[in-house]
């Protein structure tokens, strides 16, 4: 069957040279083959992620961290930030994990603000936090930075970030933030299949995980970083995963950090750009717009253009492009388009193209 090129959230197109190293000769996960492998990519990993921690592999979903991470680290109460279909659901997970949780709920389109954990920080009531730094269902970035200058005045809260879809495409300083948990699958910005995961711990959260008694088996922290010492994973990893990691970091280093920063940033724009030509206005608040897809309104919020998703969505795929037409409670009241990955101006203007022409067609 014709491919169908990808410009839905996730997972996105991943490019020929990360399936050819995905499909390396298999080795040994204990052999001194994978620790050269991953001891090659951890300067990377730190450079990517601006830290000097170890940085971790998972053969999970991000899902499998952000569970652990709940196990690792909370001990008396957890504030889940809530904006979106996604980090709704974090909640959920919470107490699932048997944790003490309240959700911090804004409107899907707002973002979490500094001012809003302040207020339920101050309370004193929770040793942790989780925030969704970029959520998909809404095309939503949250202020990172403001909310993790939080840190200094709450230092005993473990805060913990999901930048799932931002990781590699914005500039996330680990280090300099001062958060405890960060962690990102690579089916999206790093344009890789499904399947892996990568993360990274403050000493703060490994010092509380190391008091965790029921912190779990196959996400226990203090195991991922005994592991990492050795240049290992603590279970069997998808090694295939492993490689092309390995080759896309290549590829990051080639471009350039700050030249990938600002391409994921124009390429956002253009799409904007794009929705405004129509008479579409955008989903998120102004100003906190994600860099990696856009989420467009249609009728979910008052103002601008709206048109039938379903058919729209078809007269794209058949020329040759999936875009999402929304997610959750507004399906169908927005669409997304991606631009995380790979992505250029050359290949998001053929998308566009196609756009237009379905465009015609409404």
């Amino acid at each position: 069957m014709p491919h169908v090129k990808l410009h839905i959230p996730g997972p996105v197109e991943v490019s020929p040279k990360t399936f050819k190293a995905f499909c390396s000769p298999m080795i040994g996960h204990r052999g001194q083959g994978f620790k050269d492998l991953y001891a090659k990519m951890q300067p990377q990993l730190q450079q990517l992620l601006f830290t000097k921690q170890l940085v971790y592999l998972s053969t999970s979903s991000a899902w499998g961290v952000m569970e652990g991470a709940i196990r690792n680290v909370v001990h008396k109460k957890v504030l889940n930030c809530m904006c979106g279909a996604f980090s709704d659901k974090w909640l959920d997970v919470s107490k699932k994990c048997g944790k003490d949780a309240e959700g911090l709920q804004v409107n899907w389109g707002s973002p979490i603000t500094a001012a809003l954990i302040d207020a339920k920080l101050a309370t004193g009531q929770f040793d942790a936090l989780t925030l969704i730094h970029n959520e998909t269902s809404t095309g939503v970035m949250s202020p990172l930075t403001e909310i993790a200058a939080l840190k200094k005045k709450y230092p005993d809260v473990m805060f913990i970030v999901d930048a799932v879809s931002s990781m590699t495409a914005t500039k996330i300083d680990f280090d300099a933030l001062g958060i405890d948990i960060l962690l990102a699958g690579t089916q999206k910005a790093f344009a890789m299949p499904p399947g892996l995961t990568v993360f990274v711990c403050s000493t703060a959260a490994l010092a509380k995980a190391a008091t965790t008694k029921d912190r779990g088996y196959y996400f226990d922290f203090i195991e991922f970083q005994k592991n990492a010492e050795q240049s290992m994973t603590p279970s069997t990893p998808s090694i295939s995963h492993v490689f092309a990691l390995s080759s896309k970091l290549d590829d990051f280093f080639a471009e350039g950090l700050e030249a990938r920063f600002a391409r994921h940033t124009k390429l956002s724009k253009n799409t904007q750009d794009w929705a405004a030509k129509h008479g579409f206005t955008l989903y998120p608040e102004k100003g906190f717009e994600s860099v990696t897809l856009t989420c467009i309104n249609n009728g979910a919020k008052p103002g601008g253009r709206a048109v039938d998703v379903a058919k729209l969505q078809k007269l794209v795929k058949d020329q040759g492009f999936l875009i999402d037409g929304g997610y959750g409670k507004i399906k169908g009241l927005t669409f997304r388009v991606s631009n995380m990955g790979d992505e250029t101006e050359e290949t998001m203007n053929q998308l566009y193209s196609a756009m237009d022409n379905a465009m015609k067609q409404l």
